[in-house]
């Protein structure tokens, strides 16, 4: 079958076609025949080597969830399962393929009327949202700032503050364009990447939800309000610097909290709960998701091009 893998890290030339055998499941384990193959922000750090400490190396098939039917079970599987449409998490790798192997308690069937492309849309990114405001103890009438809203989870996030009652939702991102099509999901604010270019947004904010890390984040210490909390969610941007806790303690009187956050940390009955429950609101085009462009599996390479130039909106998704 064909995969995709990183054969050298760095740009996106570093990823190539290859042919490899279809994959047997294991005990526990199903295999997915996939229609939809989501491409996300992990996947390009991976690919440009920023994680390597983590374990991963060249030849690594990245892709974290996809979409389609099952084909086969492992010994320990209930053989219903064969024929259903499902929605899989493949973990930090193996998504990139015509045939996935997934652990059947990281598989959730899907509503009749969600396509395969919503699901991967929608399968990590909406999850993610979701326990982030969690995570950031957000309640009705806070003020949220989402950093790096463009994507799959700032879209989701936008979209969950604004319906959980936020008193303002403020975005960067880079186009005013990309903040019309957010205003129409939910922002009520828009910036740009800096944090400025709107007059009437709040001076502060009680929540952040930051996508993006990188070398500025720490510069956004300075919009939370007293008692605010940052929650890193990605680093499509890399990491921090060492020292990015400087400004919370140089603003120590204001009682300021930063954490990360990661869907590894929920308990997995908890988590298949609100993702099942966002599919199913998915379904009835109650939580729309946004995709920016299909392409072929082939076409990897020009996906995370796409990514790299910072010219996605929503998700791309790949097409067996």
């Amino acid at each position: 079958m064909k995969a995709v893998a990183i054969q050298r890290f760095g740009g996106p030339e570093g990823l190539e076609v290859i042919d490899v055998p279809a994959p047997t499941p294991a005990a526990g384990q199903v295999l997915v025949a996939a229609e939809a193959i989501g491409v996300g922000g992990a996947d390009t750090l991976i690919r440009r080597g920023g994680l390597t400490d983590y374990g991963f190396k060249e030849g690594h098939v990245p892709g974290g969830e996809v979409a389609g039917t099952v084909t086969a079970v492992g010994d320990g599987v209930d053989s219903s399962w064969i024929g259903r449409r499902v929605w899989a998490f493949t973990g930090m790798g193996g998504g990139y393929v015509e045939q996935a192997a997934a652990p059947v308690e990281e598989v959730l069937p899907l509503p009749e009327d969600l396509s395969a492309v919503d699901a991967v849309t929608l399968g990590s990114s909406g999850p993610v949202a979701h326990f982030g405001l969690a995570h950031a103890r957000f309640a009705p009438g806070e003020s949220v700032l989402v950093r790096g809203a463009a994507g799959s989870i700032g879209i989701m996030t936008v979209q969950l503050a604004a319906r959980g009652g936020a008193g303002a939702v403020a975005v960067t991102t880079s186009s005013a364009e990309r903040g019309d099509r957010l205003r129409e999901l939910g922002a009520t604010h828009v910036l740009d990447r800096s944090g400025g270019g709107d007059g009437d947004a709040p001076e502060g904010y009680d929540v952040i939800i930051d996508i993006v890390a990188g070398v500025d984040m720490s510069s956004f210490f300075d919009r939370l309000n007293p008692n605010g909390r940052m929650v890193a969610v990605g680093a499509v941007a890399g990491l921090p610097p060492a020292d990015f806790g400087a400004k919370m303690m140089a603003a120590f009187q204001k009682s300021l909290s930063f954490a990360v956050f990661s869907t590894a940390t929920v308990a997995a009955p908890t988590l298949r709960a609100v993702r099942a429950g966002q599919f199913a609101a998915a379904s009835r085009r109650e939580l729309p998701t946004v995709v920016h462009e299909l392409l072929p599996l082939e076409q990897a390479v020009l996906a995370h091009r796409k990514m790299d130039a910072g010219e996605v909106f929503g998700r791309i998704v790949l097409t067996p």
